[in-house]
């Protein structure tokens, strides 16, 4: 027999003497309830590596700079050994829906893990409760403690959480500026006040702006605010991975003795003690069934083993299962969305790969002079341009310029040049020609550059050598 996942009903009911309903309900502090397990830990070593990730990588450096720095004065973006230009954000394009379709794959494959592993928002969330039970104490010391009358102990304890959660949100802050402005420099300059009067603007808006979503807003983010809580829904579908309760084994609930026959009384393995509704993040009751809430975390699985261990009953009351097996039915793990997410992921993956291997370390533009043609003291036609070599690399390099396109192409110009690395060096280039060997009054020619002690750094520019009309 088939057993359809409950749906709590959450419609308001009307006051008394009232045929309205006010939709409207203030929120609501949750009290999450400290707690322990495999799938914490999980996100425990999860966290720390983003951490280490975000706060250690501003800190290393490539030669005589910063291994990751956005210089957005200079409009480069230095990553360890590479630099990238405003003409490469193709590549960050790029990057960014692959990053979309690695999260579709993933929802559809183990739903909404993003947000409760890896999403910045619930990461900084949980190290902010960890200093709210650091301070404050747990569940119960913390409710007691707000409803208490304000005291010097409670004074002392909320003033602590609160400085802690405004360290952790300057700390944040200082490191994002970092990426953009040397951190190193950016420290001294803070510390004298010479700094950039946008830099104390972005590290107190990121400060505030750490403190006031993972301190306060919390849950409300992932409810209310974020977007992928509201679309992550239609790529779900019964074969999809989510954390959800067995009604089949766990009805009906009831508190009772470890020793009881409960299966004699009716009951089923919950004993109702509401330990995966106090340890959830996001305020829910995963035994109401699926919630758009729920974030998948796993804190309510924790809680509820750790239960299920004391009472000597089996483990995973509460788990991640799929509609299908929740209903009796088989699991189909590999099925066409899955499949084509993940083929258009690594197809994505390989071209990306490819065209950051390919991506010219040498750019070449050519600006045509305004003045079509003119005839210089010999006769010729000539043609003016101005050529723009930007050397991509972290090195210098001599570039060698050449022209074809024409027979008997004169070339009167540097034709070879030396360019630092990451300088756009532009050189004014003057072609001429016998009138009468032009084919026509439009002919294209083509510009090259190539680093003469790396022959590989190479490009070329087409452009046009423009003429009297040939008849």
């Amino acid at each position: 027999m088939n057993q359809q996942i409950p749906i709590k009903d959450v419609t308001p009911v009307p006051a008394k003497g009232s045929t309205t309903v006010d939709l409207y309900a203030s929120r609501a502090t949750n009290y999450t309830r400290a707690f322990t397990g495999l799938f914490r830990n999980i996100r425990m070593v999860g966290g720390a590596w983003l951490f280490l990730l975000y706060f250690g990588t501003v800190w290393l450096n490539w030669g005589d700079r910063q291994a990751i720095w956005w210089d957005l004065p200079g409009r480069k973006f230095y990553i360890f050994g590479a630099t990238f230009w405003p003409q490469d954000f193709v590549l960050l394009s790029w990057l960014l829906i692959i990053c979309a379709f690695g999260l579709f794959f993933i929802t559809v494959f183990a739903g909404r893990v993003w947000c409760g592993y890896t999403c910045p928002q619930s990461v900084w969330t949980w190290i902010y409760m960890w200093c709210e039970k650091v301070t404050e104490g747990d569940r119960n010391q913390r409710i007691k403690l707000d409803k208490a009358p304000m005291s010097g102990q409670k004074l002392l304890r909320k003033t602590a959480k609160h400085t802690l959660w405004l360290l952790i949100g300057l700390v944040t802050g200082l490191t994002f500026v970092g990426y953009f402005s040397p951190i190193r420099d950016l420290l001294s300059q803070l510390l004298d006040g010479s700094a950039d009067g946008w830099a104390y603007f972005w590290i107190g808006f990121f400060t505030l702006a750490t403190y006031g979503n993972a301190g306060w807003l919390r849950e409300q983010v992932c409810i209310y605010m974020c977007p992928y809580a509201r679309f992550q829904s239609v790529m779900f579908d019964k074969d999809t991975l989510i954390v959800s309760y067995d009604p089949r084994r766990g009805e009906h609930r009831g508190p009772r003795k470890k020793t009881t026959d409960y299966k004699a009384q009716g009951l089923g393995d919950c004993i109702d003690c509401t330990m995966c509704v106090q340890v959830c993040p996001t305020g829910i009751d995963i035994r109401d069934g699926l919630q758009f809430e729920c974030i998948g975390c796993a804190a309510c699985i924790d809680a509820c083993d750790s239960i299920m261990e004391k009472m000597d009953y089996p483990k995973g009351l509460i788990s991640y299962t799929t509609e299908h097996n929740l209903s009796g039915q088989k699991t189909h793990l590999m099925r066409p969305r899955l499949i084509g997410y993940a083929i258009a992921l690594l197809v994505m993956m390989g071209f990306f790969a490819y065209a950051v291997s390919i991506r010219p370390l040498v750019q070449l533009d050519v600006i045509k002079d305004r003045v079509l043609f003119r005839e210089n003291e010999n006769g010729d036609i000539e043609n003016v341009y101005t050529l723009k070599i930007m050397n991509k690399d972290q090195l210098d390099h001599v570039f060698k310029i050449e022209a074809e396109g024409l027979d008997d192409l004169d070339f009167a110009g540097k034709n070879e040049v030396e360019v630092a690395a990451g300088e756009i060096l532009s050189i004014p280039i003057e072609l001429s020609i016998e009138p009468e060997k032009l084919p026509s009054s439009a002919n294209k020619i083509s510009f090259s550059v190539r680093a003469v002690d790396a022959p590989g750094i190479n490009n070329d520019a087409d452009s046009r050598f423009i003429g009297p009309s040939v008849r």
